[in-house]
Parts: structure tokens; sequence; C-alpha cells
């Protein structure tokens, strides 16, 4: 047995405040009262300036805590949880197939990777990774890359908003419309999709839907480059985002920070290479880098990477002009929900032929229909993590199975939550007009920092 001595352990009892230098605040929240009466006691110029959680410049419902010599940021902090919803331990009341429902609504912007790292997980655990259909695998990488494009256009939209480049705003959310028009095409929804399901996916794309993406990007190559000239090289926006929000290689590895943060040191690390999923590694396309390593370099890394996601959105369009007809559910009765539903003529429910066809074959096959629906099917004791290179970086869940019909626990490696660690880096040390610019090259979703 190995004996630590108090006065050697930096994390021994009254050794935690030794090297610590001036006045620890401790912020739990509903306590602002106490933290401004503490700070005018001190008696000296620096202020407390609390930044959200109400405030549009903060990404939602972040929270910071600035303290502040004049305009220059002393200390940050993160105040988070405010948007707390319980997703991941409701996902342990429904069965396999509803957790796609829940675990859409986390990160917003970004549902369809939700699905398909959280998917992906429980079809390792069924051990049916081989026998997903092609075409289910295909349509996965179209959702995700238009996702890419709807969310870089978001970060990208608010990010000008936020320090005055309204125009820059206006035509990321125009773009933004375009690309949740298809997604609505095919998955019926703008959003919480619900659409990847373990076993492959809802159901196909629609007869129109493939011309509906060519045109789409038809219009992207013609609009993206309005972006470039707006921004790129314009004075005023460089002047706001060049060397702010620096942090290096070692800082982000440090920090366990991923995405384009990360790339934008240099470091040429995605998922959809380094551990492909979904067959990413059969398509062509190029992993953006730059060096600047600051808020500029992450908004041109943003800007390129919607270019590649153009270049995969083509082969995928390709690929499915050549799979009319082919399955997009595994085949196996035991687990797949069904893959083609029919609308009613009411535009609601299921048309008379699907309710024919289902409860036309036999008895057993209505039952087992409603058993699959109502109780699920069950999956072997383990667990697996399956990460996906979202938008913001890693993102995976943690799928634990105890053979019920239900999730174990489900937990999910957000990127935001782990960039946020980042946020005191970028900020400590420059002007409090740069922690806007700063918190937005992170790019965070408070849905999928507090799950």
């Amino acid at each position: 047995m190995t004996t630590t001595h108090a006065g050697t352990d930096p994390y021994a009892p009254g050794n935690a405040d030794d090297t610590a230098e001036g006045h620890v605040y401790t912020v739990t929240g509903q306590d602002w009262d106490s933290i401004v009466s503490e700070q005018a006691e001190r008696g000296d110029e620096r202020i407390v300036v609390n930044m959200g959680p109400q405030h549009p410049s903060t990404h939602g419902v972040l929270r910071l805590i600035l303290e502040m010599d004049g305009e220059t940021v002393t200390e940050a902090r993160c105040g988070i949880g405010y948007l707390h919803t319980g997703i991941e331990k409701n996902m342990e009341y429904r069965t396999w197939t509803q957790g796609v429902t829940f675990c859409t609504r986390m990160d917003y912007l970004s549902p369809l990777y939700q699905e398909a790292t959280y998917c992906l997980g429980v079809e390792r655990l069924l051990d049916i990774e081989d026998r997903i259909p092609e075409k289910a695998s295909v349509i996965r990488v179209l959702m995700m890359e238009l996702n890419r494009l709807s969310s870089h256009f978001v970060c990208i939209a608010t990010g000008g908003m936020e320090i005055g480049a309204l125009t820059v705003m206006t035509i990321g959310f125009r773009e933004r419309e375009k690309v949740l028009d298809a997604l609505e095409l095919i998955t019926g929804l703008r959003m919480n999709h619900a659409y990847i399901r373990p076993g492959g996916v809802a159901q196909d794309i629609p007869d129109n839907a493939i011309d509906h993406v060519k045109d789409l990007v038809a219009w992207m190559k013609k609009h993206l480059p309005e972006y470039a000239a707006l921004c790129n090289e314009n004075p005023i926006f460089k002047g706001r985002l060049v060397g702010v929000g620096e942090l290096d290689l070692a800082g982000c590895m440090a920090l366990g920070i991923s995405g384009p943060p990360l790339r934008s040191t240099g470091y040429a690390w995605d998922l959809r290479k380094m551990q492909p999923y979904c067959g990413y590694e059969t398509y062509d396309f190029d992993v953006v880098t730059r060096t600047d390593a600051d808020a500029y370099g992450r908004f041109r890394i943003r800007l390129d990477e919607m270019w590649q996601s153009l270049r995969i959105i083509e082969q995928c369009v390709e690929r499915l002009g050549k799979m009319k007809g082919q399955p997009v559910m595994v085949d196996d009765a035991k687990i797949a929900w069904p893959a083609q539903l029919s609308i009613g003529s009411d535009g609601m429910g299921n048309s008379n032929e699907h309710i024919k066809h289902i409860m036309g074959e036999s008895m057993e096959a209505l039952i087992h229909h409603f058993k699959l629906v109502t109780e699920g099917f069950r999956v072997p004791p383990g667990q697996a993590y399956v990460p996906v290179e979202s938008p913001r970086g890693e993102l995976g869940a943690h799928v634990v199975s105890d053979g019920g019909t239900r999730p174990f626990r489900a937990h999910f490696r957000d990127a935001s939550f782990v960039n946020l660690q980042a946020m005191p880096a970028l900020c400590e040390g420059a002007m409090v007009s740069d922690v806007v610019v700063a918190v937005a090259s992170l790019d965070p979703v408070m849905g999928g920092v507090d799950r």
C-alpha cells in the first residue's frame, strides 16, 4: 500500500487552496447577489460581469462569469445546466428504437449525427454491422453531410450577427432553409428527425429526392462564394477575428478539443478518415486544416468543409441513382421496424394498403408487429462506443445493454460540452468584446451540453 503525505499531495485536504492566487469565487447558480456584495467589499478596481444565461451572443442559455480589470478579462468560467432535459435518463425507460426519438433532440443543430452514433452503437451490440444494407449507409452519409451544411451555416450566420455582420446572418439562414427543405423532403421533418434507426433508416428516399438534392448542390456552388467575398479578406471582419481566441495544438490535446478548433492548429484529425464508419473510406474528400489556430481560422475551416460536404453529397447522389428499389433496413424481422410506410389519403397515419399488408399476412405476423413496436427487440448484454465526426467534433454514444429491450445506460460524449473547456483559455487576457467572438468560434450548442 502506498501512502501519500498531505504535504506532497496537491489534492489532499488542506492543500486545495495552497496554489491559488488572489480571490477565488465558487459559483453555484442563483448566487449573483452574494458575488456582487463580496466583490464590492474588496475595494479594488476589478469587477465581475454575469454574461448570460439569457444573452444572444452566448449561443443559448450559457452563463459566463467574467472577472475583469477594466475591459480585460482576467478570469472566465462557464455556468451550464440551464437547458437540462434528462434525455439520457429518459432513454433508459424506452425501447432501443424509441431512444432515437430522444437523442435526436439533444444538439438540435446536428440531430442526425446523434441518431447515427447511437444506432451504430446498438448495431455493434446486435452484431449486425456487416448486414446493414449498402443503400442505408449511403443515405446515412447523405443525411449527415446535408446536416453538416445546415449546422455550419448556423455557426457562420450567428457568428456574423454577433459582430454586426448582418448580411452574413441573413444569407446564412437563407441557405440553411434550402438544406432543411431537403431534409424535410426525405424525413418529413426539418429537425429532430428520428430517421436513422437501428438496422438502417426509417424509409427510402422519395422518387424526387435525388433531383432535389442535385438542384441544392448547384445552388450551394453558386452561393457559397458569397461568404468568401463578404468575409475572407474583409478588413473589419478580419480585425475582429484574426488573433482572437488562439489555442494551439498542445492546448487542444490537453483539453480534449476536437472538430474545427483542433483542425485549425494544422492537425488533420477527422474521424471520417481516421476511424471510418458508414463506408466513409469509400468516398473521395479532403480533411481541411489551417495553421491560424484562432477564430478566423475556425471560420475558414467551416467554410471550406462545406465544399467537401458537397463533394461527398454528389458521390452519394450518384450511388443512390443506381440503387433504386434496394432495401434500406436490415433483413431481420426480429429487429427491423417497417421501412416502407405509406401515408394515408388525409396525409396522416398509414394508408389502407399498408394496414392491409400487415393484417393480411397472418394473425402471427400482426402479433409480431405489435410486440416489436410496443415491447421492442432484445439486445445482447455488453457495451459499445462508436464515435462520429459531427460538425463540432467527436460525438459518441456509449450504449450499455443488460440483455433487455431498453438501454441499461446511454451516455453521449458531446463535442460542445468538451470544447467549452477551452473557453477560459480562449478568453482570459483578452478584451471583453472578444469573448463573444471566441465563444462563437467554438460553436457550442447548449442542448448537447446539458442533455
